[in-house]
């Protein structure tokens, strides 16, 4: 009996190799980068795992990642980073990253298809303008602002120096790109290349696909309120439809299904005050210029519990 394999096993094997092959020279690459050390943790599991299904098909790669596994807690890729050289940032300094990494990537994204359009330099502005920013401060947001549309710009390069200065701080990350979000919405509507940048940068700071479409979604709600709606195209409609569509809009802000108890609806509001409380982002690093855009998601959070809890009874 022929021992040849099946042709698409071979297509399969021969695709592995080139994807092994790839990722090996993704990661030569990242070794020179602080972040290396992060985006490591999970190449044992891998490397083992397509080795192992090349060998011996998916029992193989079952065995190849959990040598892998053991290759990575052995070798320390899935433990603690080594010491990186530089001083421990403070708190002025986190804030002084974050503030020029904000308008440096607003920019970068505002010229994704190639200009800068008045609408976008008007959305600019109206960031500087709701951020109550001083005359020294618009002039320095401005300068970040023309450094990132500018040519040649490392986005990643500032993405991940903004990482790096925030490693404790997720939720400042989560602020971060909800003001690229928020710029992007006013200036292009998210449309095209700025769409794609954003979810690009969206993954290089951990944010999920779906965490990135709740936050499109409530800051389009903030966005419609601004306007004097809700967002909703709901002229000519019943008063009831429109109750119910900004109680739909209330559950989405605090991030839970309308079916949830009363305690877990008391327990997503704490977890979203906390979330984006200005005292506590403020101690994390937020730049003070800033922390206007927290206090109006506080407000939403507040009002939007209120409508829920005034809608079910709850005391």
């Amino acid at each position: 009996m022929s021992r040849t394999l099946p042709a698409w096993i071979l297509r399969m094997r021969r695709s592995a190799v080139v994807w092994t092959v790839g990722m090996w020279r993704n990661a030569a690459a990242f070794s020179k980068s602080d972040w290396y050390y992060d985006s490591m943790k999970w190449t044992g599991k891998v490397f083992g795992g397509v080795f192992g299904l090349m060998l011996g098909g998916p029992f193989g790669a079952a065995l190849g990642a959990v040598a892998g596994h053991m290759f990575d807690e052995n070798s320390g890729a899935a433990g603690t980073a080594p010491a990186r050289d530089g001083p421990v940032l403070t708190q002025a300094d986190v804030a002084e990253r974050f503030f020029r990494a904000t308008f440096e990537v607003m920019g970068h994204v505002a010229k994704a298809d190639g200009r800068v359009s008045e609408r976008e330099i008007d959305a600019a502005r109206t960031v500087m303008s709701d951020f109550r920013l001083t005359r020294p401060q618009v002039d320095a947001a401005i300068a970040h602002f023309s450094r990132g549309k500018g040519q040649p710009f490392d986005l990643s390069r500032a993405i991940f120096e903004l990482r790096r200065a925030c490693a404790d701080r997720p939720d400042l990350l989560r602020i971060f790109l909800e003001i690229q979000l928020r710029a992007s919405l006013a200036g292009s509507d998210l449309a095209g290349p700025a769409r794609q940048l954003l979810t690009r940068i969206a993954g290089m700071l951990g944010v999920s696909g779906l965490e990135f479409a709740h936050l499109e979604a409530v800051l389009r709600l903030r966005q419609g309120s601004a306007r004097g709606g809700n967002g909703r195209a709901d002229s000519g409609s019943a008063h009831g439809a429109q109750s119910a569509a900004r109680l739909d809009d209330a559950y989405e802000v605090l991030e839970i299904a309308a079916t949830v108890a009363d305690e877990d609806v008391v327990k997503a509001y704490r977890r979203q005050l906390s979330r984006h409380h200005p005292d506590k982002l403020k101690a994390n690093g937020l730049p003070e210029s800033m922390l206007e855009h927290a206090k109006q998601r506080t407000q939403q959070i507040i009002e939007a519990y209120e409508a829920i809890r005034n809608a079910r009874g709850m005391r």
